[in-house]
């Protein structure tokens, strides 16, 4: 049976919370926002989405 590794092991345990993502068809990149604020907080360098992040629906 697996269970959660240690603290501090180097790994995440569940999603990552009070944070979005979603695909900015400008840039052709995926974005992260705060949802407290809805400030962009990174941007990712590669085309790959975030880990653990949920995405938000689009508007379209």
């Amino acid at each position: 049976m697996a269970k959660n590794g240690e603290v501090g092991d180097g790994h995440r345990n569940g999603a990552v919370k009070h944070r979005s993502q979603f695909f900015n068809e400008h840039t052709g990149k995926w974005q992260k926002r705060d949802t407290a604020t809805g400030r962009i907080m990174d941007v990712k360098a590669d085309d790959e989405k975030f880990k653990g992040v949920r995405k938000e629906k689009s508007s379209k």
